[in-house]
């Protein structure tokens, strides 16, 4: 792990990766976090696709 990789993912999370890797919750916190972000941006690409092929 890069001394950059662990300062985003403070920037991004709040706490560190070894503090996550440690404790179940803040695990469970990331994943959720990740899981919503996937989630919009699938929403995202949706909308974006259908905004392309309207103007086609």
């Amino acid at each position: 792990m890069t001394e950059k990789m662990e300062h985003a993912f403070r920037d991004a999370h709040g706490f560190g990766i070894h503090e996550c890797e440690n404790n179940q919750d803040l695990l469970v916190k990331v994943e959720q976090k990740r899981e919503e972000e996937y989630q919009q941006s699938q929403q995202l690409v949706a909308r974006l696709e259908n905004q392309v092929h309207r103007n086609l």
